[in-house]
């Protein structure tokens, strides 16, 4: 059922607000927001719980199915005027959406045959994130994971610069501790990113389980990585600078990873 909703005083907008604007807020009740048809609807058909809609028909391009409506439990209705206040950015076709954070543990992982994951240390930018989540939906990643994260995974940034991809690829967050073990249990060699001591990534062997390894821009990977990897991998800089951004870098890693696998 449709329910309309008119003030911006409204406690379920004022949560709605929180939400986006307070890591703390999601934290603590489990649950954040996704703006944005295309992006619910991924969110949706993966799986995720939806909680709430907030539906603004005004700004519909085409409607929302309701195939998808009659699965949340609560639906509200706005006026455009009261949408454009709530909506974090302009172009969301009338659609935002309460998600419950879903409890993931690396170990739920299911591998494919030949897994191919890509790992990032300390990631600070939720767009940088959003952006190597698409090339590792693009490429077919198993997962990214995020090791020692300085960042929301699901910080609404993060979410508008994948695109919906944080709902496409497994992603889960852990120590890099644990993500080490977790890749030497599975037989999964560890490339790491580095522009010492390395090897040009296009002469490493990327045909069997693999596992890329990328660190921060401004301080790369932290000693634990270098020492587990088993091989370090560079891509050459023919110019004055020193290093690519992190989600230009990650997927022309993954797809040199795609031409061995294909060829």
């Amino acid at each position: 059922m449709e329910l309309p909703l008119t003030s911006k005083q409204n406690p379920r907008i004022k949560q709605l607000l929180s939400l986006q604007q307070k890591s703390s807020e999601r934290r603590q009740k489990g649950l954040f927001v996704v703006e944005g048809r295309r992006e619910v609807l991924h969110c949706m058909e993966v799986g995720y719980e939806v909680t709430e809609l907030y539906l603004c028909p005004e700004l519909f391009q085409e409607p929302f199915p309701a195939s998808a409506q009659n699965q949340v439990p609560l639906c509200y209705v706005l006026p455009a005027a009261l949408y454009e206040h709530i909506a974090y950015r302009g172009t969301t076709e009338g659609v935002i959406a309460i998600v419950r954070t879903p409890h993931r543990e690396l170990a739920q992982l299911q591998l494919s045959e030949n897994p191919l994951l890509v790992v990032l240390e300390s990631v600070e930018k939720p767009g940088n994130l959003g952006a190597v989540l698409r090339s590792a939906d693009a490429a077919g990643a198993d997962a990214v994971v995020v090791c020692d994260p300085l960042t929301d995974l699901y910080n609404p940034n993060l979410i508008r610069a994948s695109i919906g991809a944080i709902f496409t690829v497994p992603t889960f967050a852990c120590s890099s501790q644990e993500c080490i073990a977790f890749l030497q249990k599975h037989d999964i060699q560890i490339l790491t990113a580095q522009l010492q001591d390395s090897h040009l990534y296009y002469d490493t062997d990327m045909r069997r389980p693999t596992a890329i390894v990328m660190g921060t821009e401004s301080t790369g990977l932290t000693s634990q990585w270098r020492e587990a990897a088993t091989a370090h991998i560079r891509i050459p800089m023919l110019g004055r600078l020193d290093s690519l951004n992190v989600s230009v870098s990650s997927a022309i890693l993954l797809y040199e990873a795609v031409r061995q696998r294909k060829g």
